[in-house]
């Protein structure tokens, strides 16, 4: 059975999509009794709080929501009123009697979620198409200024503009350590820069999935206005249940599988963990080291096939039941295996952009010898650097490498604090920075 997306009530521009203001208890867009079971399973766990404490905790008002919960549960001695810090309601003390115990310690068998309420799925459906295509388009000026940390060959340069626009998909391929994860970081935080909105956490047909996740996402401090003062800006309060979050770049590397791709089920407390390209929607899931993980890479990428054609994944509860899930992700491989090893025709077809991230050129490696030691208040000397390109590169035919600068210098950093002298590109620190690096192959 296949769940479809209803028309959301939270339609809005997508040029300037934010959460609903919530003025009434349908406006939740929850049951009476989910939120009676949240509240008792909260009183549970803490003993007593005051009603502006459960407005808090649940991340919904408490006038025409939280208060209407509290009425029931008072007049079906689930709870009582032990104290009061005020006249109205919402600073009473309450606390959960033995009747509200029993139904409590029930509920607490079906989920032992506590925490924000969380925001029916078709509203997420809703939120995320809004969102998803809200990133910065760039352009030769605006890739300059981005990528100015970089030292990009130009070929390299003149294919990210592209890449990063189309929103879709890019395989990053090439020798290890010229910078593809640092380049597919750049591209993010480029066409990234703008913030969104995801919920702490959604539900469907009852199930209860974690979105936000304190690790991946990086949260945007808002400003609350005043407790009972109704407006931020233009005089509202929005719902408190969406929390604001910088778009995010989430990087797995060998440690994937499959399994971190779908509905995470804890079976202890019964609900589940949004995988990772669901915490990723709205940005960048970039897959790093690819064709190191312990499933196959073709297992891996055959996952992808849907997403990236369709733009929807589809994911399992435990019940069997799928579920459809945009998939608004500017997904990245990186590896610096050969492409052919790892993937066929027919996928590669299917990726938008690929992107060989080559060596650089003697220039390119000059510049970047030159930016490092400029960081590390290395003076720099010409002749210092075609002594070791010399010595360590034409003489024993290896490969220039763009980390190599700065690994070799922080070498040489290392060994003059320990020589008690001054880091300088001279014949001895560098010999000695060299032969701590390299290895004989």
């Amino acid at each position: 059975m296949m769940t479809k997306p209803r028309t959301a009530l939270l339609e809005q521009s997508s040029l300037a999509w934010e959460p609903p203001q919530i003025k009434t208890f349908e406006d939740s867009g929850l049951s009476a009794g989910f939120l009676q079971d949240l509240v008792l399973k909260m009183l549970y766990f803490r003993g007593q709080m005051t009603g502006n404490e459960l407005s808090d905790s649940i991340h919904l008002p408490f006038q025409n929501v939280i208060d209407k919960v509290m009425e029931f549960l008072r007049r079906e001695q689930y709870v009582e009123v032990i104290g009061s810090g005020g006249l109205t309601a919402a600073t009473f003390q309450y606390s959960i009697t033995t009747k509200g115990g029993e139904r409590a310690r029930e509920r607490l068998e079906r989920t032992t979620y506590v925490g924000p309420a969380p925001v029916p799925w078709d509203d997420y459906i809703t939120a995320i198409k809004n969102q998803g295509t809200q990133r910065l388009k760039v352009n030769p000026q605006r890739m300059k200024k981005a990528l100015s940390h970089l030292v990009l060959e130009p070929d390299v340069f003149e294919r990210i503009g592209p890449a990063a626009n189309s929103g879709k998909s890019l395989f990053l391929y090439g020798p290890p350590g010229n910078g593809k994860t640092t380049i597919a970081e750049s591209i993010g935080r480029m066409i990234l820069a703008n913030d969104i909105y995801i919920p702490y956490a959604v539900i469907i047909e009852g199930q209860i999935i974690k979105v936000y996740d304190e690790i991946n996402h990086v949260a945007i401090p808002e400003i609350e206005p005043p407790r009972g003062v109704t407006g931020t800006l233009g005089g509202k309060r929005m719902d408190r249940r969406w929390i604001k979050i910088k778009r995010p770049v989430i990087m797995v590397g060998g440690e994937l599988g499959l399994d971190g791709l779908e509905l995470m089920f804890d079976p202890i407390n019964k609900y589940y963990e949004a995988p990772f390209q669901m915490k990723a929607n709205g940005g960048m899931f970039l897959i790093d080291d690819f064709g190191r993980q312990q499933v196959r890479p073709r297992d891996l990428l055959n996952r992808w096939i849907v997403p990236m054609e369709k733009q929807i994944d589809f994911l399992a509860l435990h019940t069997g039941q799928k579920v459809e899930v945009p998939f608004e992700v500017l997904i990245v491989f990186s590896t610096n295996l050969p492409p052919g090893d790892l993937v066929d025709e027919a996928f590669l077809r299917r990726i938008r952009h690929k992107i060989e991230v080559k060596s650089p050129s003697f220039e390119g490696y000059r510049e970047i010898f030159k930016r490092v030691a400029k960081s590390r208040n290395i003076e720099y000397d010409e002749a210092g650097l075609q002594y070791l390109l010399k010595e360590y590169y034409v003489k024993t035919k290896r490969k220039l490498r763009a980390n190599h600068p700065r690994d070799i210098l922080e070498q040489l950093v290392d060994i003059a604090d320990y020589l008690e002298v001054k880091p300088e590109l001279n014949k001895n620190l560098l010999d000695r920075a060299a032969e701590s690096y390299f290895v004989k192959m």
